[in-house]
């Protein structure tokens, strides 16, 4: 049986193949996910498509990089990333640190920060 560690690393090696019906299908129905920087939290698999389908339209290419990752003994992950986008021919890469809540082998709480201005600043013009 997978661990939450597990299926999070599962999820983050999703983002590569661009299929974002595989990426939302890890998620459970009432799921929220909150970008800390940018959006109020986002509740349910259609706002997280929409904002998923943000991340992958602005880039030809995603990549989820984990650097570090560790499971609490209640099941929360916790993971030290860097986020890749490939835009035209520059990768902007952004040091993220994600923390996942799982319930029954999904997703049911996401939360990601990072510096929206070191993205910002790596955007190409």
């Amino acid at each position: 049986m997978a661990t939450n560690s597990d299926l999070v690393q599962q999820f983050c090696g999703l983002w590569s193949s661009m299929d974002i019906d595989r990426i939302v299908e890890c998620f459970t129905d009432d799921a929220i996910y909150t970008n800390i920087p940018i959006d109020p939290p986002n509740v349910g698999k259609d706002m997280i498509r929409t904002t998923i389908e943000g991340f992958t339209g602005m880039a030809s290419t995603v990549e989820f990089v984990v650097l570090n990752q560790s499971e609490s003994a209640s099941g929360v992950v916790m993971n030290e990333r860097i986020d890749r986008f490939l835009m035209g021919d520059k990768w902007v890469e952004l040091p993220v640190m994600g923390v996942f809540e799982l319930r029954d082998g999904k997703i049911c709480h996401w939360r990601d920060y990072f510096d929206m201005n070191q993205f910002m600043g790596q955007m190409p013009a």
